[in-house]
């Protein structure tokens, strides 16, 4: 499904953005939904569903432990 979702966890995507987590739940709600771009009266419940799959993604990427590589929250400002 959904071929060009790429995997954005540490370290396939080191410094995954909020843009490519928002590009990545577009993609899932659009082939989900069948649309590429909803109608009118389809836009509201759209968006929402893709700001919900970006919520639900971040908080994901965020909770994720992957052994090797340093937890996102632990790497030196710089």
């Amino acid at each position: 499904m959904c071929r060009s979702i790429k995997t954005l966890r540490p370290p396939m995507t080191p410094d995954a953005t909020p843009e490519d987590v928002h590009a990545a739940a577009l993609q899932y709600v659009r082939k989900i939904s069948g649309f590429r771009a909803p109608a009118a009266h389809n836009r509201e419940v759209f968006d929402a569903a893709v700001a919900a799959v970006a919520a639900a993604t971040a908080e994901l990427l965020a909770g994720l432990e992957v052994r090797g590589v340093t937890p996102r929250s632990s790497t030196p400002a710089g």
